[in-house]
């Protein structure tokens, strides 16, 4: 079977590029597999084709585009151009790697382009629903509007939490309920594995040697209310690393200084490679994730999990789906900085409970969420509703040009 996938991000910075990335290479164990999105870095076991956007755009931002424009704010010409940017490099992939079924992330603007694709070329698809983009459709009836035709189109839609399902659902005022079912993203459990060696890495260029040390990863928006991390850093026993880069890395960091903060450490984005995120997982006693929206599914959670590192999160959209309280991490309400200090403090100041409630983590991940598990259950859809052999052909020549 011949699988395309459609990602709308660069396959960093992100977790939608990191869902992408993963499940491409993990199918492309067992099908021939080709992927389409704004990046140039090669993806394992994926064919990569790379499309030139007129310019970086995102839902709510993304590190590797610090100045890219917001969906929300494009002018009508400007989405056209994204539009087109986005229909012509698809349709020169699908001609040239001639796919069964098209895979499409978001529920929009990329899956505009597959409506069309299954209209004109009769290649099926299926959506995965990531999250990120349903504000922006909640803000923007263009958006939706333009979203309903290809969702009706698709085959399959696939919400990454029962809560960005309903979320999903409302804004479609509960058409395509049938077409949904909820597939979370994974973890590579072969890579994602603690790291001694890692842990001391981190030591060493962060000299935290013997210091007990709390990790957020992640974008700096506000949506991911590091700010209430940062609001309880004071009284942390413990040191605090920050992962990631965004928006509100200045602000946040002029309020560490007002309050005279000291066991704050800001790393930034690392960029591309798993090695560079396994040794702060590894390292960090406790991970922590205060996200203040309904978070889909954070990865990075997951992640840390398998690295076998207790969690402390809120209890938003599609969290409570992998974290058990007492059993692999705490929950703290929104926007509360009290009971970050609370919850993280009664981890760091009790080893066997952290190291217990690491090994459950770990656990929790290998036995639901990691990549090969995940993948099954898409390609069982994928076998479904691929295009038949009796299906009408595609073109064989190229109407567009290019760009590998």
């Amino acid at each position: 079977m011949r699988i395309l996938y459609l990602q709308t991000f660069p396959f960093w910075g992100s977790g939608s590029g990191t869902y992408a990335r993963h499940l491409a290479s993990e199918v492309g164990r067992r099908h021939k597999v080709a992927i389409l999105a704004p990046d140039t870095r090669p993806i394992e076991r994926a064919k990569l084709y790379s499309v030139t956007l007129p310019f970086p755009v995102a839902f709510t931002g993304h590190p590797e585009w610090p100045d890219c424009k917001l969906y929300t704010q494009l002018t009508n010409d400007e989405i056209y151009r994204v539009y087109k940017a986005l229909l012509e490099s698809a349709i020169a992939a699908v001609v040239d790697f001639r796919p069964d079924i098209i895979h499409v992330h978001h529920a929009f603007p990329f899956s505009w382009a597959a409506a069309f694709i299954k209209d004109f070329y009769n290649i099926p698809y299926v959506v995965t629903i990531h999250g990120s983009e349903l504000p922006s459709m909640e803000k923007e009836k263009r958006f939706t509007r333009a979203t309903y035709y290809a969702m009706y189109r698709a085959k399959q839609i696939f919400p990454n939490s029962g809560y960005t399902r309903d979320w999903f659902l409302r804004i479609f005022k509960g058409n395509f309920h049938e077409k949904c079912r909820v597939i979370p993203g994974g973890v590579n459990v072969d890579k994602f594995v603690y790291s001694e060696s890692g842990a001391k890495s981190v030591d060493k260029e962060l000299h935290l040697h013997g210091k007990p040390v709390v990790v957020f990863a992640g974008k700096l928006t506000k949506y991911k209310g590091v700010e209430f991390l940062v609001g309880a850093a004071k009284h942390i026993h413990g040191e605090i690393v920050i992962l990631g880069d965004g928006p509100e890395k200045q602000r946040l960091q002029e309020k560490a200084t007002q309050l005279g903060l000291t066991n704050v450490h800001w790393v930034g984005h690392l960029g591309a490679g798993i090695k560079k995120l396994v040794p702060y997982y590894s390292r960090a006693d406790v991970f922590v994730a205060p996200s203040v929206w309904d978070e889909p599914l954070g990865l990075v959670i997951l992640e840390a999990m398998a690295c076998q590192t207790p969690v402390v999160v809120t209890r938003k959209g599609g969290i409570p789906l992998a974290v058990k309280e007492g059993y692999n991490g705490l929950f703290v309400r929104a926007r509360n900085s009290a009971e970050i200090v609370e919850k993280v403090n009664k981890l760091l100041d009790n080893t066997p409970l952290r190291d217990k409630m690491g090994q459950n983590a770990r656990k929790s991940v290998e036995e639901k969420f990691s990549w090969e598990t995940i993948a099954h259950k898409f390609e069982l859809s994928y076998m479904k509703y691929a295009r038949k052999p009796n299906a009408i052909a595609v073109p064989v020549a190229a109407p567009l040009p290019l760009k590998k």
